[in-house]
């Protein structure tokens, strides 16, 4: 105890703080060790499940498949057979979800919708590592990417690859600075595709 005051009595005299000390800093780390990837956890109940937890303690929603119910309560995740449920589409509006946590997605196979709004820790190599994952490439059919203010160009290139893609919404990056090029490779890679684009 006495430690402990001792330490607290030069911290509360120092004018200014160390920079890890600094908020931002802080939350960078917490988020950090919150987002470490369990791979036992996925050995033990499946992807879809540890998948769901990863989303759901992030504030995102997930859907299974033959289900109408978003799923948003970490504590009412449904319980069964690991194969039961299977994740079929994710929104993870305003959640905290970050690429330290992409290897949570890389076992998903039905996953057919994503959004992605207002995720504020999401940067280019989350969007450039799912665009290469091969089981979402096959599998997911919808997109919407909308006000994630740490994209750029780099980013959403990257989701051509997902070549079954059907319909993307793109809207408010501030960091996206080519239009053009982005609709040029987008319509020739994936011509079916249903772009939406409002980049203002």
């Amino acid at each position: 105890m006495m430690l402990f005051g001792k330490i607290s009595q030069q911290l509360c005299g120092l004018k200014k703080l160390p920079w890890s000390c600094d908020c931002r800093y802080f939350w960078g780390w917490l988020n950090a060790v919150f987002h470490k990837v369990d791979y036992e956890r996925i050995r033990d109940v499946g992807p879809d499940r540890a998948a769901s937890e990863w989303l759901l303690r992030c504030g995102a929603m997930v859907r299974y498949h033959n289900q109408e119910r978003w799923q948003k309560d970490y504590n009412h995740l449904p319980t069964g057979p690991l194969d039961k449920y299977k994740i079929q589409a994710i929104d993870a509006t305003d959640s905290c979800i970050m690429s330290i946590g992409f290897d949570y997605m890389e076992g998903l196979h039905h996953v057919e919708k994503i959004r992605l709004r207002k995720c504020h820790y999401i940067k280019d190599d989350y969007l450039e590592k799912l665009g290469k994952l091969e089981n979402l490439q096959k599998s997911v059919l919808e997109m919407e990417i909308i006000s994630c203010v740490n994209v750029t160009d780099k980013g959403i290139i990257a989701l051509y690859h997902s070549r079954n893609l059907k319909y993307l919404l793109l809207s408010d990056f501030p960091g996206v600075r080519k239009k053009e090029n982005l609709i040029r490779a987008f319509k020739t890679a994936l011509p079916s595709l249903e772009l939406k684009l409002d980049l203002k």
